[in-house]
């Protein structure tokens, strides 16, 4: 069973909520961004969302984009990410998903990603800009052993394909909580709530909430729905704020899991 899987079902058992937060690799550096990993998975998180630096992360809001932007001048490229996630496989089985544009498996090669994904260890990969009709190319290659499950993306305006997006979805599911791009405050849309019911009702898997989060006061209105929080923009503002201290981030996500269940 995937990391990511197995974590879920450990969660299910306790009655649990999952903490999912997103962090872009190669910040503050490469040994930096293994270490905030390792001090997350001792604070609790469950699952980390490790964004691989993009030029024109379209999906994202200026934040991520900034920091992207960062990474990208330290010289963080995909075979770096590769590096760190090989590192902390040595010490850590906290599941991993990479966040990233279709481009960059494109350029590595898409049958030679999943082998390198499957060959250091990541679990699950969310590509915001592949529709679900054109993940055909990349399905071709997930189903070899050990190989990461691809994370499907609902949103408050996908209610006609639930049912075809979610058929054979595993891992979790992904509902972005408002349209637009990440990092907008806890500004959901005006339905969310109806939205999350009518994903849950369809998902066979957990259902995750993302954009926009800060605390878990944000989520207390959904969380007899959700089954977990996904936390990006807000934990990136805080990591920087804090100069990527390592107690402060420790911090952040224990106090944050702590209040969500």
């Amino acid at each position: 069973m995937n990391r990511i899987e197995e974590r879920l079902k450990e969660l299910a058992k306790q009655n649990k909520k999952a903490l999912i937060t997103y962090m872009t690799a190669g910040l503050p550096s490469l040994e930096g961004c293994k270490d905030i990993i390792m001090a997350q998975d001792e604070a609790g998180t469950d699952i980390i969302e490790l964004g691989v630096p993009f030029s024109d992360p379209v999906a994202d809001g200026p934040v991520i984009q900034e920091a992207s932007y960062e990474a990208i001048q330290l010289g963080t490229n995909v075979t770096k990410v590769f590096q760190i996630v090989s590192e902390v496989r040595k010490d850590s089985q906290i599941p991993i998903v990479f966040m990233l544009y279709y481009n960059t498996i494109l350029y590595y090669g898409v049958s030679e990603f999943v082998d390198k994904c499957i060959e250091v260890g990541v679990d699950g990969l969310i590509i915001p800009d592949l529709p679900y009709e054109e993940q055909g190319e990349i399905n071709e290659f997930l189903g070899k052993e050990e190989a990461p499950i691809l994370i499907q993306l609902v949103s408050p305006v996908s209610k006609q394909r639930i049912p075809t997006l979610l058929r054979d979805a595993r891992g979790f599911v992904y509902c972005v909580s408002s349209m637009g791009v990440t990092g907008q405050s806890a500004t959901f849309h005006k339905d969310i709530i109806t939205y999350l019911e009518e994903v849950k009702k369809e998902s066979k898997i957990p259902v995750m909430m993302g954009f926009g989060i800060r605390s878990a006061k944000d989520v207390a209105p959904m969380k007899n729905i959700i089954d977990g929080a996904i936390v990006g923009s807000h934990f990136i503002k805080i990591m920087k704020e804090a100069n990527y201290d390592l107690n402060s981030i420790k911090e952040y996500c224990s106090i944050f899991k702590e209040e969500l269940n």
